[in-house]
């Protein structure tokens, strides 16, 4: 059988679910990401000629693509907020970033020292890449495409928070890679990691998307040939937004996430009502169903291809400790002295989906630096994903949908 040609044939696979799939499983347990995961299961189980599923393997590829499923998805959700930005209405945001992530990292980072026996820069490395929600598998827990409206806090919080933060870890994979480099010998030059790492990477990323999110605005809905951009139906050129930003962002040593999040955002706030936005968001969300069913069909091969060989009792109860305790708890404490009812609290703190971008800060890290039981590492973070994958996804849609009947009986 040829291998080229049955890639192809998956790949056209891959296509038609992330298509149709999503509204022929609406408001039934099983979501996309998981059939998707457990078709690449079982067509790796299966004897057929498909190319080796193991991002140790293929470094670079993983990398990659993963890089780009998290581009387009925090384009979709900087595209998607309706709540025009603000220091009081996305207080609950702040929150989460300022106190719940940091915990989360703090806890994966002393989990991992004491209970699983490793060094300081690898116990990091799983803190920081483990931390932030994933704008990517988190669609049911997220708000509404632009203009359908019913913005309530939770989904605003969770849709936010996974818009920021994926930026916002990056400064303690950088600091995870440091230490890397300093225990093989080379010093860790804390200067560098707190000016560069830290607060220009943060802030010219910030200032550079709002930027260019601004000139886009103006040349989509305010300039000249704005009534030519922004009545057709050019949805390609979302994917030509957050590839410019994005590169433009890296090319100054900012860091490229963060940017196009904020650009999107700032687009996202002008000509509220026009149509176009609707465009430019569904164009991110194909893309974006495109790229997570070709890494989930490549995860679940690499889950039965011997990725979790090297797990054992400790790195499972890591993993069961990570998904049911450490970032509920971690994300009640943040919530504290908010006026949010208890379900709403709970709600918040328990749907921090991790997903896509745990797989593409794993890979940026293990590609900059050596670190110790790298196939191990890839173990815990595959079946951690795997873990938020099957029991976020069987259960957001009967809570959010509880959590909205709730409020229609409350008013």
């Amino acid at each position: 059988m040829d291998t080229y040609k049955l890639a192809l044939a998956l790949i056209g696979l891959a296509l038609f679910g992330a298509t149709w799939l999503p509204d022929l499983l609406r408001r039934r347990p099983l979501t996309l990401p998981i059939l998707t995961l457990a078709s690449g299961a079982v067509l790796y189980w299966l004897p057929l000629p498909l190319p080796p599923a193991d991002p140790l393997r293929f470094p670079v590829i993983t990398e990659r693509l993963s890089e780009l499923a998290v581009l387009v998805a925090l384009a979709g959700v900087g595209l998607r907020i309706d709540t025009r930005f603000g220091w009081r209405r996305w207080s609950l945001t702040w929150r989460l970033l300022l106190i719940a992530m940091p915990l989360t990292i703090c806890a994966g980072w002393w989990l991992g020292s004491s209970w699983l026996g490793y060094g300081a820069a690898t116990a990091l490395l799983i803190g920081a890449v483990l931390a932030p929600t994933d704008p990517v598998l988190a669609s049911d827990v997220q708000v509404r495409p632009p203009g359908e409206g019913g913005e309530d806090p939770v989904r605003l919080a969770l849709t936010s928070e996974a818009g920021l933060n994926d930026g916002l870890a990056f400064p303690f994979v950088w600091l995870a890679v440091g230490l890397a480099m300093a225990e093989a010998g080379q010093p860790m030059d804390w200067q560098r990691w707190l000016t560069i790492d830290v607060a220009w990477r943060v802030l010219g990323g910030v200032s550079i998307g709002a930027g260019l999110g601004y000139g886009l605005m103006y040349l989509i809905f305010r300039s000249k040939r704005a009534p030519t951009l922004s009545t057709g139906s050019h949805g390609l050129a979302a994917l030509a937004m957050t590839l410019m930003v994005y590169g433009i962002a890296e090319l100054c040593s900012t860091y490229g996430f963060l940017a196009v999040f904020v650009a999107a955002l700032v687009i996202r706030q002008s000509e509220r009502g026009h149509a176009y936005h609707s465009t430019l968001e569904l164009f991110a969300q194909q893309c974006e169903r495109l790229l997570t069913a070709l890494i989930l069909l490549m995860l679940g091969g690499a889950l039965v291809s011997g990725l979790l060989l090297d797990m054992g009792w400790r790195e499972l109860a890591f993993g069961a400790i990570f998904v049911l305790l450490v970032r509920p708890l971690a994300g009640l404490a943040s919530l504290v002295g908010t006026t949010l009812s208890r379900r709403e609290r709970w709600s918040i703190a328990v749907f921090g989906v991790r997903g896509v971008g745990s797989l593409y800060y794993l890979a940026f890290a293990l590609n900059h630096a050596t670190f110790e039981s790298e196939r191990a590492i890839w173990g815990i973070v595959g079946l951690i994903v795997t873990l938020s994958v099957l029991l976020h996804g069987l259960s957001a849609g009967w809570v959010m949908e509880t959590l909205d009947r709730w409020r229609s009986r409350s008013k």
